[in-house]
């Protein structure tokens, strides 16, 4: 990138830092070293992992929300307890790198952290299954500093649906729509990731305050169900939420999308599942040796960062790069480093400072402050929702889950 381009970069980075909406770190410290902080010392440059605090800095990042991602493999008992071992290493996180981490729950606490020179640590739960269907376990995560709810994972929960999985209900049930009002109440963020076309539709039907999307990029650009139609970008604008744009090569490069197509239907000739992942990712392997995977660009996340831009409005855009969670990202940005990189090319491409700033952090910060401002006036005419799964969806739907 040009000299002039850079120096502007860095200096907008240092008065707007990113504020990153998703990044699956802990999951990559459980997976690798059983969260183990001496073993996955994240204080030095060069970690197997996507993420560590030297490129952290490097890429200019302010605040991150930490994913406490858990398989929907896990149901029941076992999500909430794994949810629970992925929020204590976030607290364990932070508690040992306090000179450079801090949690935040809030916006104002977001910007004291970037004022003191620390990253302000997010977290964000990925998948309602984390919550087996109870409104008291969702108040719980809130208590313990989880500020967005994934309505789901890439499987339906029973009561939403998974844009990756066969619908069900057509949306929300009764019960899914008591949970995006407790969350309202509590000023926890609705993120519509991962979840379908009408799941995010009923939602924005039912929800009080922004919605964010944590790491989705645009449908029209590269049709992929993990990303975000339209007419859905559209209702942003009179939400007042954010999509937050993915850097991952699937979702974000028509490319990459059409081979992955090829290698699942390759599998499924192959007598290989692709809801088997450690078969299917051995298949994989095999496969690239006799047709390669293409690569993604920075270009190709620009493209989507111009059409959410031009659709939805520079005022419902942001980054949630998903490091940590794929193995292969964008050329340009292949870690936390790569940020600058991809805030240049817009540049190049027109972006003012004010635009830049509001995809950086911008936006992001005023969701936060709007789901707090909705909460206290949500909370002070409504108390906590007591409804069961059982009461508004029917005997057959209950888990075991209480309110």
């Amino acid at each position: 990138m040009a000299a002039d381009t850079l120096s502007r970069i860095h200096a907008l980075l240092a008065e707007h830092p990113v504020l990153d909406g998703h990044n699956d770190l802990p999951w990559e410290a459980r997976e690798r070293v059983r969260y183990d902080w001496d073993r996955l010392d994240i204080a030095v440059a060069g970690q197997p992992t996507h993420t560590d605090l030297p490129r952290l800095r490097e890429g200019g990042v302010g605040a991150q929300f930490w994913s406490v991602y858990v398989p929907s493999t896990l149901q029941g008992d076992a999500a909430v307890t794994a949810t629970l071992e992925q929020v204590d290493a976030v607290h364990a996180m932070t508690a040992r790198y306090a000179d450079h981490l801090v949690l935040a729950t809030t916006r104002a606490e977001v910007e004291a952290a970037v004022a003191g020179g620390r990253i302000a640590s997010l977290i964000g739960a990925e998948g309602g299954h984390s919550i087996d269907s109870s409104l008291g376990a969702l108040r719980m995560l809130h208590a313990l500093g989880v500020r967005y709810m994934t309505l789901t994972h890439n499987d339906n929960v029973p009561w939403a649906d998974s844009a990756t999985d066969e619908p069900v209900l057509g949306g929300l049930s009764p019960f899914g729509r008591e949970v995006v009002r407790e969350m309202n109440r509590l000023g926890m963020l609705v993120d519509l990731s991962h979840v379908s076309p009408d799941t995010m539709r009923a939602a924005l039907d039912t929800t009080q305050a922004p919605v964010v999307f944590s790491h989705s990029s645009a449908r029209a650009v590269c049709d992929h169900p993990r990303n975000v139609p339209d007419d859905v970008l559209e209702r942003l604008a009179g939400n007042g939420g954010v999509c937050m744009v993915t850097f991952v090569p699937s979702f974000v490069s028509p490319i990459v999308r059409e081979w992955g197509l090829e290698a699942k239907d390759a599998a499924l000739l192959a007598g290989v599942d692709a809801a088997d992942e450690d078969a299917y990712d051995l298949f994989v392997t095999e496969y690239q040796r006799e047709s390669p995977r293409p690569s993604a660009t920075v270009d190709d996340v620009v493209a989507h960062c111009e059409h959410v831009r031009e659709v939805a409005g520079i005022e419902h855009i942001g980054l949630g790069g998903d490091y940590d969670g794929v193995d292969v990202l964008p050329d340009g940005l292949e870690d936390v480093s790569g940020y600058p990189r991809l805030l240049a090319a817009l540049a190049d491409r027109g972006w003012s400072d004010a635009d830049l700033s509001a995809l950086t952090s911008g936006n992001a910060l005023r969701v936060l402050g709007e789901a707090e401002q909705r909460a206290g006036e949500i909370a002070a005419t409504r108390g906590p929702g007591l409804a069961r799964i059982e009461d508004l969806d029917g005997p057959e739907t209950a888990t075991g889950g209480l309110s």
